[in-house]
């Protein structure tokens, strides 16, 4: 955080307490000196005996008091009594100014500066709905960016964090902790929402994996061309679901219930060093036998963009590759093991049902 954000945030912390405080502090020494001037006791005990005093805790005088000491003690429960009241006012009065919602909002945009390796999830509509009870299911860290307070409450009631703003603006986006996060998923309802969103997220960092909703064909192509790594169509998607399903109802069942065991797809990225790949180049997976050795499946094989499903034995490994394997946490660990130094980057997604394409960009 900026130096002056945080001046400007301990005066906000500060400001509402500063006359209390002074009206306390004035109470103090002027008791003390009282005590001074009419008993004529050593600071120690002037100060002892006002603290005693204020705070009613009753030990007793320090030493009989004078007319003129009982006359400073009653001045000094006097003092004391409307400093409570200034208090208790002050409390009651920041209540109603939005004090503590302002406490909250610095305290979350702490956490939001904490934040990593998280989702941001732009829009809580029932497509973002969805998608947020997948990600917390899997144990991610989800953002939710939404503007409506009716979608923030419900989303708050699910336990997610919230941050109330327009997901189409940059600062959003960075005070979301989009140089942080693992990806962003546009699900606004609006197409040209979702095309800002991704515009803007792409413009700000090359790097990051962009999901986002597209409502046609038309809108999907354009959001591809806007930098989306992957744009999906709830209705084409959909519709292909119930078609499987009216087709290949095992498949489908399979599917489903894949989704339900342990088992994980994990995405193996291959090191373009062709000193970290020597052990792997160039041979045929029959001669590696990774499925064998490691008792995890290879279920496809990416290379250039182009998508190899259910890759033959005769198909070399190269540098660069991704390498989409399903198994068991111990399976996919023994498949990690045998890669070894040739293994560049992993990304996981527990019982997942989809094959993703990785970032592009």
């Amino acid at each position: 955080m900026k130096a002056g954000q945080r001046r400007r945030h301990l005066q906000l912390l500060a400001r509402p307490w500063l006359l209390p405080i002074m009206a306390l502090t004035a109470v103090i020494l002027s008791g003390a000196i009282g005590y001074r001037i009419t008993e004529g006791w050593d600071w120690g005990d002037c100060l002892w005996m006002v603290l005693i005093t204020i705070s009613t805790i009753g030990y007793g005088e320090v030493e009989p008091l004078s007319q003129a000491g009982r006359l400073v003690t009653v001045l000094i429960i006097a003092g004391g009594l409307l400093v409570v009241q200034l208090t208790i006012q002050r409390v009651l009065g920041l209540s109603e100014s939005g004090y503590f919602r302002q406490l909250r909002e610095i305290r979350f945009r702490r956490l939001l500066r904490r934040m990593h390796d998280h989702v941001i999830l732009c829009g809580y509509g029932r497509i973002g709905k969805e998608i947020g009870e997948q990600l917390l299911l899997e144990n991610v860290q989800v953002l939710v960016v939404e503007m409506d307070p009716k979608r923030q409450r419900a989303a708050q009631e699910r336990g997610l964090r919230v941050l109330q703003a327009d997901a189409t603006l940059d600062e959003t986006l960075l005070e979301a902790g989009l140089d942080r996060c693992r990806s962003l998923v546009a699900a606004l309802p609006s197409n040209a929402a979702n095309l800002y969103v991704i515009l803007s997220a792409r413009g700000l960092r090359k790097s990051c994996r962009l999901i986002a909703r597209a409502d046609s064909d038309e809108a999907a192509s354009k959001l591809e061309l806007a930098g989306a790594s992957v744009v999906v169509s709830p209705y084409v998607a959909g519709g292909r679901v119930m078609a499987a399903t009216a087709l290949r109802p095992i498949a489908v069942d399979f599917m489903d219930l894949l989704a339900g065991t342990d088992c994980e797809i994990e995405e193996f990225r291959l090191s373009r060093d062709p000193l970290l790949m020597s052990h792997l180049s160039h041979r045929s997976l029959a001669e590696l036998a990774l499925d064998r050795r490691s008792g995890a499946m290879l279920l496809a094989i990416r290379e250039n963009n182009t998508l190899t499903a259910n890759p033959s034995g005769s198909m070399t490994l190269a540098p660069g590759q991704m390498l989409v394997v399903m198994g068991s946490q111990d399976q996919l660990t023994a498949f990690r093991t045998i890669l070894g130094d040739a293994l560049d980057t992993v990304e996981t997604m527990g019982g997942a049902t989809h094959l993703n394409e990785p970032a592009s960009g």
